[in-house]
């Protein structure tokens, strides 16, 4: 199966990764991961102002302070995976990665919070379901 994971970094990618421990039926040499982060974009006004290779840098920083503890993850179980890192809105980065690239499966770990929540502050998760038809395992 083709898993794309979704991560932040957050205590919330740390609660999905170790559901995917605990459950060895997603976890396993038999699936193709691919990680993906999405780092926030600089301001415009300051992007302009600076050398591109600095700010590819930057981008690059930031996505392996991420991916680090994870490449950790997955290493220790015996597992490969290719990471993906994107500028931008996660939720479009991450719901546009996962139809462009086949992925027969979304895995993202999320808040919990309830639906009143969701719709006047949004949420990655919420607008990811909204805009993918990949299925999607959400992990609270």
């Amino acid at each position: 199966m083709k898993i794309l994971v979704a991560v932040d970094g957050s205590s919330y990618t740390k609660r999905m990764l170790a559901y995917l421990a605990a459950h060895d039926e997603w976890l396993g040499s038999a699936h193709e991961y691919t990680v993906i982060h999405t780092v926030a974009p600089v301001p415009q006004r300051a992007a302009a102002v600076l050398d591109r290779t600095v700010l590819k840098d930057y981008y690059d920083a930031e996505a392996e302070k991420v991916f680090k503890p994870i490449r950790s993850f997955f290493t220790r179980r015996g597992m490969k995976a290719e990471y993906l890192a994107k500028v931008g809105a996660a939720a479009d980065a991450i719901a546009t990665t996962a139809e462009k690239g086949g992925y027969e499966l979304l895995v993202m770990g999320s808040r919990g919070h309830g639906a009143l929540t969701g719709l006047v502050m949004g949420s990655v998760a919420t607008k990811v379901l909204a805009n993918c038809n990949t299925p999607v395992l959400l992990i609270r």
